[in-house]
């Protein structure tokens, strides 16, 4: 389950950043949504999958109520998913 949240949270981390830098970029300064159309789809569902797995995981884990809204609120934040990966699930 550590593994498959792992994989998860780097594509989740990865998209994000995407949709942020570029999706944002392409659809204000060139006029043009479809970068955003296009990978908005595939983010949400990563994102959907973060809090699914994050909530099974705490109870593999141990986490408490504190450290799992820590993984919930890194999954809104720029990078925070790779923060995650590192202080918590190495």
């Amino acid at each position: 389950m550590k593994s498959i949240f792992r994989v998860v949270s780097f594509l989740e981390g990865v998209s994000y950043l995407l949709l942020m830098s570029l999706g944002l970029y392409y659809k204000y300064a060139l006029n043009d949504p479809t970068f955003v159309k296009m990978f908005g789809m595939p983010h949400g569902i990563l994102f959907m999958l973060y809090i699914i797995l994050s909530a099974m995981l705490k109870k593999e884990m141990n986490w408490s109520g504190k450290t799992l809204g820590i993984v919930l609120l890194a999954s809104i934040l720029p990078f925070g998913t790779f923060y995650i990966d590192r202080k918590y699930l190495r």
